[in-house]
This record gives structure tokens, sequence and C-alpha cells, in this order.
């Protein structure tokens, strides 16, 4: 359970720095903007790169990404259908909302939980590769189309998402990781280790950008999508890892170590890539940014049940 506490105990450090700097206004009045479009245009796309180029595809294309697949899109579709016909909202803040509710914080915790709880760190690859190469541009899609009054209609509309780093990086990397091991080590080790440096600063600067944005205001207040981030937050920390739990058992056949870390990967927070994404595109930030700091609060006791309850295989 070390690995859980380790995991929380990194990100919520980094949040409070980017509170801090926040409220003693050290780095300006524009440093959240600029941190968050760093992030989402140059850190993250070259984490994401090395990452899915050091992946070994053996795991990542098994049934733990049949898994992550049929369980996030069902949590989706699930909030989705809520938010729309009961909650009456738009769709740009549907789908926010619906990736806050089955996205997963699969690196910055993701990856401290993998490898200090489960003992191997590559069972966070198959949720990468479905969230990254999948997912995002999903969502992406849809809020590039929402979001952007002069795209106007065809087929040059549907690929502009396709032109974010991000998806090229994931992509580019995927593509890498199927001859990664012909290449020797000292032609690899020149081409990734740049990415790897200016990937490095991802996680802190998307962390403390959402530190920062915490500062004068206080979540789950009154007017703010209280229902949409309650429905978010209890789908994403309760009936996520539920339903893996029933797919990976019931229908997947999935016993001891394995179906440990299938539950204990769909139980991590929403991804603070979420919040990333929907300030890129001022769309549903308050429920991005809400959802992302519930979860994180909830699912430290959700984890330590699931290691409790599966973790003594």
């Amino acid at each position: 359970m070390i690995g859980v506490l380790t995991g929380f105990a990194i990100i919520g450090t980094i949040i409070l720095v980017g509170y801090i700097i926040a409220r003693t206004g050290v780095a300006g009045d524009h440093a959240q903007f600029v941190m968050n479009r760093v992030a989402f245009f140059v850190s993250t796309p070259a984490l994401l790169f090395v990452t899915m180029a050091q992946a070994d595809l053996r795991v990542v294309f098994s049934s733990f990404l049949l898994i992550a697949v049929i369980s996030a899109l069902g949590i989706c579709l699930v909030y989705a259908a809520i938010a729309v016909f009961l909650l009456k909202r738009r769709i740009v803040e549907t789908t926010v909302g619906a990736m806050a509710a089955g996205y997963v914080n699969s690196n910055n915790i993701g990856l401290p939980v993998a490898i200090y709880v489960i003992g191997d760190a590559q069972y966070v690859a198959p949720i990468l590769l479905f969230q990254l190469v999948i997912g995002t541009p999903i969502v992406l899609t849809i809020l590039d189309l929402a979001t952007n009054p002069k795209g106007g209609r065809g087929l040059r509309n549907l690929a502009r998402p396709f032109g974010n780093p991000i998806i090229i990086a994931s992509v580019l990397g995927v593509g890498l990781a199927f001859f990664y091991d012909r290449i020797p080590t000292d032609v690899i080790t020149p081409i990734l280790q740049p990415f790897a440096l200016i990937g490095g600063s991802a996680i802190p600067l998307v962390l403390m950008a959402f530190g920062m944005s915490l500062r004068g205001n206080k979540p789950l207040r009154a007017g703010s999508g209280r229902k949409d981030v309650a429905i978010a937050s209890f789908l994403k920390a309760f009936v996520m890892p539920a339903f893996t739990w029933v797919l990976a058992y019931f229908v997947f056949g999935l016993r001891d170590q394995q179906l440990f870390a299938a539950v204990t990967m769909s139980a991590l927070p929403s991804a603070q890539n979420v919040y990333n994404y929907a300030a890129r595109y001022n769309a549903g930030l308050v429920v991005a940014r809400d959802t992302v700091l519930v979860t994180t609060v909830v699912s430290l006791p959700v984890l330590l049940l699931v290691a409790f309850l599966l973790g003594g295989h």
C-alpha cells in the first residue's frame, strides 16, 4: 500500500507548489495559461512519444487493452446519457465530463502505483495506448468541432484534430515501438533522450497549473455544476472499478495479479490532463477541475481497499 500513498504524496506536493505560486504571484498573472500551453504543445507530446516508443507491445495489445476500452467507453457513455438526457448539458460540457468520468490518471499516479503496488509498470501501457491513440483523438475531435466557429464542414474539419501534437506524438511513439528492439542502443538513445528530458517537465507543469487554478476558486460551490461533478466522480471512483472487476473476472477470466492490476488501474482518479484539455479549449473547466480534485481524494481509500481485497493473491 506504500505505493498508493507515495503516488498521492507526489501529486499532492506538486499541486500545493502550484497553489503557492499563484498565491504569492511569483510567476506573474499569466503563468497558468503559459504552463498549460507548454504542457499541451511541447512537454506532454515529448513524454508520450518516449513512453509509447518504449512500451512492450505484447502487453499493450492484450486483454488489458480490451478491458480498458470497454470499461472506459462504458462509463463515458453512461455519463453522456445522463448529461444529455437528464441534465440537458451542451456537447462541450458533456464531452469534458465524460472524459473526467472515464479517463484515468495512468501516468503521474498510475506509474508509482503500478511499480510499488502491482510490482510491474507495464500494466500502464495498454491504458496509455487506449487513452492517447483512441480516446484522446475522439475527445479532441469533438471539442475541436464544437468550439471552432469557423471550422466549417467536411473532411478538412474532421481531420483537423489529428494535427494535434499529443495525438501525433502518441501515434509516432507506437510506430517506433514496433522497431524499438531492432534499433541499436547507441542510435536510439540519442534520439529519445532530448524528448525524455523535455517530457520530464510535463507532469510538474500540468500539476502546478492545476494547483494554480485552485486559488480563488471554491470547489463544489453552488451553481458550479455540482451535479455534473458528483455524477462524474461517482462513476469514476466507484462504478468504474466495480465494472472492471466484473468484466475482468467473468468475461476475460483474469485471476490473481492480472485481476488485481486491471481493477487497480481502473480505480485511479481522473487525470489532470482532463483539466489541461478543458483549459486548452476553454470548455467545462469547472467540471474538469472539481472532478479531478474530488476523485483524487476519494480514490485513495478506494485503491487501499482494492489492494486489501485483491492484493493478497
